[in-house]
């Protein structure tokens, strides 16, 4: 996601203002945001995105790949470092709202994946999130939640994607069919039917593997509104290879990660296919390959589909905002914010959300998206 000047609106906060912190699968930043929410609908009052000092951006990306030694002290060590940044962040997301500290109920921290691995036919599975709500709270004297995944997979759970639940109670209409779609690392989908349970899923890699790739071969941390891959072709035969790949096929609930979608990954499909591409035609079909996983689970999981919000950083990349409307006739496709909620803030947002839900003893999950058991509240408290 690029890191754009600060976005803020001129109303100040209220009495049930929060403040949303998440770092996603590409591992370039944090999104801050300060949001009110004392009404249904969120009123963001303040929000940015800080990019990851150099040395612990590489500390994260190296525990996120793993398989180098002495991991559990990197991992202590990486943890603290990014607890004490993400602190500073916060207060410095405060002091440009002209926001105290006292002024906030609690801060919802998703943290940094460092690893997810969903439960299978002989493994429970584990979700690591580090980033120490600890130091938040110490850092910033307001009470932290954090934690959020695990209880919903000690329930039977994926514990991701999160998200829905809050699309469902700000996005939802009961006059169309609609679907939510968020573009960061990895692209999730959230399934709002007119009178239907709301269900949702990820549908596999959005930015991953194109930031990857694009890093790899220019340098640069991502393909600004996707211009390299427009210099590339669509390489059909490779992107049906891709598009083979079981994760696709499998049925919800699922849930991914660059643990899978990842450069190893591209390399096991691809072969010796890709080594004979120029790489903007890998980007160009890397980049199809994120929009049409999306529309073909689109399609089979909600075909009365009337209007498709899209959201996170991707819906920067306006190549592969063009391919998903191609692939998509007959649905609107446009952001979220027609609805409201500013598009690059929504994941950050949803985690201010979800700490209201905590902090209210009310459920952060939805069983139909994770496959948990029951719905349960998320998260543990660390009070200031």
């Amino acid at each position: 996601m690029p890191f754009d000047a600060p976005l803020k609106s001129a109303r100040p906060s209220g009495p049930e203002c929060y403040v949303g912190v998440l770092s996603g699968t590409s591992i370039d930043g944090l999104s801050l945001c300060l949001v009110d929410l004392s009404q249904p609908a969120p009123l963001l009052i303040h929000a940015l995105c800080l990019p990851f000092p150099g040395p612990l951006q590489t500390q994260l990306r190296s525990l996120a790949s793993g398989g180098e030694d002495n991991e559990l002290h990197r991992c202590a060590l990486a943890e603290g470092a990014l607890g004490e940044f993400i602190g500073e962040s916060v207060l410095k997301l405060l002091n440009e709202a002209g926001t105290t500290p006292a002024q906030v109920r609690a801060i919802g921290s998703h943290g940094q994946t460092i690893r997810h691995s969903p439960p299978g036919r002989e493994t429970l599975g584990y979700s690591v999130q580090i980033g120490d709500p600890n130091r938040i709270a110490e850092r910033t004297g307001i009470t932290v939640v954090a934690d959020f995944r695990r209880r919903d997979m000690a329930a039977g759970g994926q514990g991701a994607p999160l998200v829905p639940a809050f699309h469902a109670a700000v996005f939802s209409s009961q006059g169309e069919t609609r679907a939510v779609l968020n573009l960061g690392g990895i692209a999730n989908l959230t399934l709002l039917p007119r009178g239907g349970v709301v269900s949702g899923f990820d549908t596999g890699p959005a930015n991953t593997l194109l930031d990857r790739w694009c890093e790899r071969h220019t340098g640069r941390a991502f393909d600004a509104s996707g211009a390299w891959a427009r210099e590339g072709k669509i390489d059909v035969p490779l992107l049906e290879r891709l598009l083979n790949d079981a994760y696709f096929s499998h049925p919800a609930p699922k849930s991914t990660g660059p643990e899978y979608f990842n450069l190893h990954w591209l390399q096991e499909r691809g072969g010796e296919q890709i080594d004979g591409l120029p790489a903007q035609d890998v980007q160009a079909t890397l980049t199809a390959l994120s929009a049409l996983s999306v529309a073909n689970a689109l399609q089979q999981a909600q075909p009365g589909t009337q209007r498709l919000l899209a959201c996170g950083g991707g819906v920067l990349n306006t190549f592969l905002m063009e391919i998903l409307q191609e692939k998509l006739p007959g649905i609107t496709l446009e952001t979220t914010d027609a609805h409201g909620v500013p598009a690059p803030w929504v994941e950050a947002l949803a985690f201010a959300w979800l700490a209201q839900q905590t902090l209210n003893g009310r459920p952060g999950n939805l069983p139909a998206v994770t496959g948990a058991a029951r719905p349960v509240v998320l998260g543990g408290i660390y009070p200031a």
